[in-house]
């Protein structure tokens, strides 16, 4: 679990948001780097966050940040056969809606990625993708890309807010621990991935 006060999907969200303020707002590396450095202030933003007393950026800033950065692979930074990838996968069914959805079909919900990183995560969630891409790291979720991670966390918002209704659940995938791994195993469940 990120932190004792993370008890429900909408919290990990938050705190995982709260990290990449912390690490654009300081510079870090990475999320365990402004973990460990900056605590104190991810944990103020996580609570402004979670009460309303601060927002997330519109998703078209992240959507501004994809198209002017340069062309790469988001996940491995090949320069060669590129194409748009959902993050979130465009087969998504929590409803008849999804597939007509402006936010999973949509640039909100697309990156770039090689053909081989593109077939490696498949429909597979951002963070079970890079849990099994980065084994040997126990944290392997302070090593995503900010810009693929808040796209990420913006768009299952959306689609856990309203559709799924799954916002305020906990452990979902039984393991006994409330991790980014739930939001993926949300997915799955919700969305019959």
């Amino acid at each position: 679990m990120p932190d004792r006060d993370v008890k429900t999907i909408w919290d990990v969200i938050n705190f995982q948001y709260a990290k990449i303020i912390a690490c654009s707002a300081f510079g870090c590396a990475n999320g365990k780097e402004a973990k460990s450095k900056y605590y104190g202030f991810i944990k103020k933003t996580f609570n402004d966050l979670k009460s309303g007393r601060k927002s997330w950026s519109d998703i078209l800033r992240e959507d501004w940040q994809l198209v002017e950065a340069e062309k790469q692979c988001i996940y491995c930074g090949g320069r060669s056969d590129l194409a748009r990838e959902h993050i979130v996968p465009k087969s998504l069914s929590i409803n008849e809606r999804c597939s007509g959805c402006d936010i999973i079909q949509g640039i909100h919900n697309q990156v770039w990625s090689c053909r081989k990183c593109n077939s490696e995560k498949g429909t597979t969630g951002l963070y079970s993708f890079y849990k099994k891409r980065l084994s040997e790291e126990k944290k392997f979720f302070d090593f995503i890309p900010p810009l693929v991670e808040k796209k990420y966390l913006k768009t299952v918002y959306c689609c856990f807010e309203r559709c799924a209704d799954c916002l305020e659940t906990g452990d979902l995938d039984g393991d006994g621990e409330l991790t980014v791994l739930d939001i993926d195993f949300a997915l799955k469940l919700y969305g019959k991935l």
